[in-house]
């Protein structure tokens, strides 16, 4: 079964199964292999896309439920890592692993559509689904915060030439 969808502005088409998960459509048929399979059943996050600009668990999302619609995956946030999310994670130096980042950006990005200047309750509950094994939580919300800043028109986010926080 043929799928439509614009995938990071682009059009694109899937001929597979329905049911399929729409994890498996972008890894192993649109090599976007920034989203991540974690638990499967849509409980950990790692996975997380938007779908028309909300969060998603693409792991339990079946490809046929995206007809039609705009997904954005990690890779097309900013192809060149410039958005203020982006730039913020690696300014905070927020990932260990890295493993449930991609899932923890994506989520982000929707929540500051809905909270522009979240605060820390309101963080915690819209980021509470997204797991991160390393416990990464302190610095997941100070680079969400200082996202938050640049994209209402702050200072926006500068990362030092080795990728890492300015030692000032």
């Amino acid at each position: 079964m043929a799928t439509e969808f614009q995938l990071n502005g682009q059009a694109v088409t899937v001929d597979i199964e329905g049911d399929t998960p729409l994890l498996w459509a972008l890894r192993d048929d649109l090599d976007m292999t920034g989203t991540k399979y974690g638990c499967g059943i849509g409980m950990c996050g790692a996975c997380t896309v938007l779908v028309n600009g909300r969060a998603t668990r693409s792991c339990i999302t079946p490809v046929a439920s995206v007809a039609n619609a705009t997904i954005t995956t990690i890779e097309g946030l900013d192809p060149n890592g410039e958005h203020p999310l982006q730039k913020a994670w690696i300014k905070t130096q927020t990932p260990q692993c890295g493993y449930c980042q991609s899932g923890q950006i994506m989520q982000a990005a929707a929540m500051l559509q809905d909270f522009p200047e979240p605060t820390d309750e309101q963080i915690s509950s819209v980021m509470g689904g997204n797991l991160c094994r390393c416990m990464a939580y302190v610095r997941i919300r100070e680079a969400i915060k200082l996202a938050a800043r640049e994209l209402n028109g702050g200072d926006a986010v500068e990362v030092s030439a080795t990728g890492g926080a300015d030692n000032e």
